[in-house]
Formats: C-alpha cells, structure tokens, sequence
C-alpha cells in the first residue's frame, strides 16, 4: 500500500535531473494547471467563512496509526491533536475527514485540497501530513505547503534476542546496532511499496533483497518482529515506537546512500485561501513554541523531532 514515504519519494524524484544536480527552486519546472469552472463548494471556504460557521474541515489519513485513525466513532492520532489545535488557533471546532492514500501525493492533493474527488466530494479546508519539499511547490501550483510541524526520519527496529550486543545509546544511535549491510544474512519486515522497502531493494547488488520480508501496513511487519518471523523491521521512526512489544528496540543507525531517510511534515490549504494558510502557520508555530504538538506525540509514546522551518 502507498503510504507517505513513497509519496514524499515519487515527488521528490521528480527534481532530479539526469546528472544527479537538483534544480534550483521552480528553474525548468512546468506549472501545474489551475482548475476552470470549479464549482463553489470544490474551492472550500474562506477565513471569514469558515470561522462564521464554527467548524474547520480537516483531511486526514484514514487507519494510519499513530498519525491518524478511528476506534469506533472517537478519532485518535498525532494528527488528530495537530488538527484540533489548528482548529483551536481559529476559535473554531475541528471536523475531521479520513481519506484514503491515492497512488501518488498529487493525487491526494488535487481529491481533498484543490479539486474534489472523483465523486464529487467536495475539499477539505486543510489536509494534514503533507510530505514538504520545496520544489514539490513548483509542481502544484494550486496548494499553499505550510505549517511544518514535525519532521519524519527512517529507523530500525530490531530483536534484542537476535542483535545482544547492539543496543543504541542514549541519543538513539547506535554505529554497532544492524544496519542494512546485516540484511544480506538476516530478514528485516518493510512496508510493501514504502520509501524503505525500495531503499532496501535498490541496495547495491541487490544483496538484500530476498530477505525483504513485505507487509501491508507497518503494524503488521511490527508484529511480525514481535512474533519472531523476521529479526528486524525498517520503517518511519513514529511507525515503529508506536508497535514496540516487550524484547524489540528501535534506533536511528546511520543510513549509507539514502537521501531520503528524513523529511517534514507540513499541512496543505488551497492556493486561493492564503489567509486561512497564514492564520493557521501562526497556530503551528504557537504551538510549536509552547511544547503542545511535542506533547501530542509524547501522549502516544513518541519522540518529537522538530520540523526543518
């Protein structure tokens, strides 16, 4: 399944020219097209707007623990507490919208910010989760990125039983703890079509491909590990701190070729509401400033990594 990794990946391969060089910001990239005649309700509302009805939309993933997902009717994530303090900064409620991962991030982003989906449902407000690079921005022209609020970095979860001699230290690195050289010999779980897995899988040689142990979600190659099936699981460092069952450590080892081991998260508002953008960047950095969005993944058993502003 496409999850935020191989989004933040397919568009940042995008700014890659043949030599390797990236370009400088928005030089030889083709604007995107503005929607025409969009309806009303696909353009979302104003700042006046939404703050006179009382409510702010916000699109979220949808069973994407920890960032954002339902247990029963009770939204529960990282993002879920971001969207109401966004929600808050305006003196409004939040109403939560869970969406699916479409095949890449533009797609996502013309469904539930500029466009609509395909069946006619109409944009949310903000979406939430956005992968930011600055030369993603070049490319959609009809999104305003704001509102970094974290940043996400790549790690490695393992079994102590399997690895006992490698257990990082207290700024979580550890040089001695597995790192993808280990997975020639030893099988390591990755979400299927995930950042780490094609990571893993372009490895050179192609030496560690076949103990690639691919899963549906992150939580499931977690289980894996808990279980015993496989003695290591690569994935986002919030993925993998959230699944930790007892005897399983996770770490941040250095990673050798991977320009993409780390990234910010951010939040995406329609081009023609740079009010709403701005008033809700204020609120990020509020809460950014007063330990609030550190907290919200402190609730979850988190480590907060600040965003790259």
């Amino acid at each position: 399944m496409r999850r935020l990794g191989l989004a933040l990946g397919l568009a940042v391969g995008c700014f890659v020219s043949a030599g390797g060089v990236a370009f400088a910001r928005c030089e030889n990239v083709a604007p995107g097209q503005r929607p025409q005649n969009t309806a009303r309700e696909f353009v979302g509302q104003t700042l006046d707007e939404i703050v006179d009805r009382g409510t702010l939309t916000i699109a979220v993933y949808e069973d994407f623990p920890p960032y954002s997902w339902q247990e029963g009717e009770t939204p529960k994530g990282v993002d879920i507490e971001v969207g109401r303090i966004l929600a808050e900064g305006l003196g409004v409620q939040p109403e939560f919208r869970f969406v699916q991962a479409g095949e890449t991030l533009q797609t996502d982003l013309m469904s539930y910010v500029w466009r609509g989906t395909v069946q006619r449902e109409p944009v949310s407000n903000v979406m939430l989760r956005v992968p930011y690079n600055s030369a993603f921005t070049c490319l959609v022209e009809q999104v305003v990125f704001t509102g970094q609020y974290a940043n996400e970095q790549i790690a490695i979860a393992y079994s102590r039983e399997a690895y006992p001699d490698a257990v990082p230290s207290d700024k979580d690195r550890h040089d001695d703890a597995p790192v993808p050289a280990f997975f020639r010999f030893d099988t390591v779980a990755v979400e299927n079509d995930s950042i780490a897995d094609f990571y893993l899988t372009a490895f050179p040689g192609g030496q560690i491909g076949p103990n690639i142990r691919r899963f549906g979600a992150m939580a499931e190659g977690m289980a894996a590990l808990a279980q015993g099936e496989v003695m290591a699981a690569m994935g986002p460092l919030a993925q993998l701190e959230f699944a930790l069952a007892e005897g399983i450590a996770v770490h941040r080892p250095p990673l050798p070729n991977f320009a993409l081991s780390s990234w910010t998260v951010g939040i995406a508002v329609h081009h023609s509401h740079r009010d709403l953008a701005y008033a809700l960047d204020d609120a990020i950095t509020a809460a950014l400033g007063d330990g609030r969005i550190e907290a919200a993944y402190a609730a979850y058993g988190l480590h907060f990594l600040p965003p790259d502003r």
